[in-house]
C-alpha cells in the first residue's frame, strides 16, 4: 500500500451536478452502472453524493440512496475508499468523510440509513476481497454502527429448469390486501431473518411490522399485483402461505415468500416458490434475484433446490 503526499489540503464535498458522475466512478462499484439513472430519476440526488479529494486524486466516495423521488435517503449504499493507500490512512480519510457528508445531509438526531454493501460470494476466502469489506466496516463501526446480517445475492437464470406443479397446493392472487397483512403477520413468528427480527425487538408488534414492511417494500412497486400469489391446501384447508413475484426498479425479483407456521416442516416453501418463479420466468425476464439471511439455511436450502444461484453477497450494517 501506498501513502498520498500531504502537499495538498484534503478537500470533502458533494457533487457539483451530474456533470461530475465521471469524477464519481473513478472509484469502482458493482453499482456504477445505476447511477447516471438513479441521478436522473432522483433516487440519488448530487448532494447525497461526496468525494474525498486530494488535488485531482479521488480518496473515497459515499452515496445514500432512496427507491422513490422525493423520499428522505434510504440507504447507504455506496463507500468506497482508495484502496492502495495505507492503513491508518485509508481508515482516517473513510471517517472523515462519513461524517463530514452525514452531519451536512441526514437531519441531526434522526436515525441514520442503513448502510449495505453487495460483496463477492466467497469473500473471507480472497484476501484482497476481504480487505475491502472490513476496511469499510471498521470505519462504520468507529461511528457506532454495528454488523444487522450478511445475506447471500441469490439469482435464477433462463434455461434453469422449472419444476411441473406437484398438485399439493393450489394458488390464487394476493388481491385482498388485509388477507396478506394477516398471512404477513402470521409468518413473523419464529421467523429467522434479520430484519424482521429487529423491527420486531424494536417494540413493533407483529401486525406493526408487517404493516411497516409492506409499506416500505411493496407497496410502491410498480410491477402487477396480479403475479402475487397465496397458496392454498386443495382440500379447502385454508392459506399455507404466499410468495411475491415482482419488479423493482433494476431487476425482476422474489420480493417476500412464507409459510405459516401452521404448516412448516411439510416441504411446502419449495411449491410455493416454484410458483413464484414460474410467474416472472412466464416473461421471459433475463434474470430473477432474490435474497435471504446466511443464517436462514432452510430457505438458503430452497432457493438452491429451485435452481436459484449464489452469485454474491451483501453485508447491513445499523446504528440502531
Amino acid at each position: 500500500m501506498t501513502s498520498v503526499p500531504h502537499d495538498q489540503e484534503l478537500t470533502v464535498r458533494p457533487l457539483a451536478g451530474p456533470e461530475e458522475l465521471g469524477l464519481f466512478c473513478r472509484l469502482a462499484y458493482v453499482l456504477d452502472h445505476e447511477l447516471e439513472d438513479d441521478v436522473a430519476t432522483g433516487r440519488r440526488r448530487p448532494e447525497w453524493m461526496w468525494v474525498a479529494l486530494r488535488g485531482e486524486r479521488l480518496l473515497g466516495r459515499l452515496s445514500w440512496w432512496t427507491p422513490r423521488a422525493g423520499e428522505p435517503p434510504c440507504a447507504l449504499d455506496f463507500f468506497d475508499l482508495d484502496d492502495t493507500l495505507a492503513e491508518p490512512e485509508r481508515g482516517e480519510i473513510g471517517l472523515h468523510l462519513l461524517e463530514t457528508a452525514s452531519a451536512a445531509v441526514l437531519p441531526a438526531g434522526a436515525p441514520r440509513p442503513e448502510y449495505g454493501r453487495f460483496i463477492p460470494a466467497h469473500w473471507r476466502d480472497d484476501a484482497a476481497a476481504r480487505d475491502v469489506v472490513e476496511a469499510r466496516m471498521r470505519v462504520l463501526e468507529r461511528t457506532g454502527a454495528r454488523l444487522l446480517v450478511e445475506r447471500l445475492r441469490l439469482e435464477w437464470r433462463p434455461g434453469t429448469p422449472l419444476p411441473e406443479p406437484t398438485g399439493r397446493l393450489t394458488f390464487r392472487g394476493a388481491d385482498d390486501q388485509e388477507e396478506l397483512l394477516a398471512l404477513m403477520t402470521l409468518v413473523l413468528e419464529g421467523t429467522l431473518d434479520a430484519h424482521s427480527r429487529a423491527d420486531l425487538a424494536s417494540g413493533l408488534s407483529p401486525r406493526e411490522a408487517a404493516e411497516f414492511q409492506f409499506e416500505e417494500e411493496f407497496a410502491a412497486l410498480t410491477s402487477p399485483r396480479e403475479w402475487w400469489r397465496i397458496a392454498e391446501l386443495p382440500d379447502g384447508g385454508g392459506p399455507v402461505g404466499f410468495v411475491l413475484p415482482a419488479r423493482n426498479n433494476y431487476h425482476h425479483i422474489i420480493a417476500y415468500i412464507g409459510v405459516v407456521p401452521a404448516h412448516r416442516g411439510h416441504g411446502y416453501i419449495d411449491d410455493i416458490l416454484a410458483e413464484g418463479t414460474r410467474v416472472l420466468a412466464a416473461r421471459d425476464v433475463p434474470r430473477i434475484r432474490a435474497a435471504t439471511d446466511l443464517g436462514n439455511v432452510p430457505m438458503a436450502k430452497a432457493f438452491e433446490r429451485a435452481g436459484y444461484v449464489n452469485f454474491e453477497r451483501s453485508v447491513n450494517m445499523t446504528w440502531s
